[in-house]
């Protein structure tokens, strides 16, 4: 699939990089659905906004962890396969003229393949998604045979400016491999 995407690093509750690459995404996404429609006479509904999230310490996203600074992430909003480069560079001008977010220059269109996943919905604020990533990576990968295969990967189904945390819904996704078979002679 299609994602215009932009990377970052950062506590999502307190950077401004974050706020700073959602504000760039976000002028991207719409200029790009309301340049199709126009220009191209195909209109479509902006996708919820994904994230893809990892440290080179895993350890930092246990849930006793507050310390969310090491965090990295690749925020993204897939977009239609008929939105072209071309569509994707007008889109981002227009977005400079328009509001000129300052991580503008950082938004990329980019294709995604994640392959074979599991996923779990959560329900709830995003804080407490902890027993619910433990339930899918201690307890489901093992006991279907499946180890981690890339990175964890998270789609926001409501708007937390909108909706109460507790209503809140997340698909919690999570690239798999089959696990090796230790094979002894």
């Amino acid at each position: 699939m299609q994602f215009i995407m932009i990377d970052g690093k950062g506590d999502p509750n307190t950077s401004q990089e974050y706020v700073a690459a959602l504000a760039a995404l976000y002028a991207v996404a719409y200029t790009l659905k309301f340049m199709s429609k126009q220009e191209l006479g195909r209109d479509y509904g902006v996708p919820p906004l994904e994230g893809l999230w990892w440290a080179s310490d895993m350890s930092v996203f246990a849930p006793d962890q507050t310390d969310r600074d090491a965090w990295q992430w690749t925020m993204m909003i897939m977009t239609p396969e008929w939105i072209r480069l071309e569509q994707f560079a007008g889109a981002v001008e227009a977005a400079r003229r328009k509001k000129s977010p300052p991580e503008l220059d950082h938004v990329r269109l980019e294709t995604f393949h994640e392959g074979l996943s599991v996923q779990i919905l959560h329900v709830g604020p995003y804080s407490v998604e902890g027993p619910t990533i433990a339930r899918l990576h201690g307890e489901y990968l093992p006991q279907h045979g499946l180890v981690e295969n890339g990175k964890h990967h998270e789609v926001y189904l409501g708007d937390p400016r909108r909706t109460a945390p507790e209503k809140l819904k997340t698909v919690l996704r999570q690239p798999v491999r089959i696990a090796a078979k230790n094979v002894m002679g």
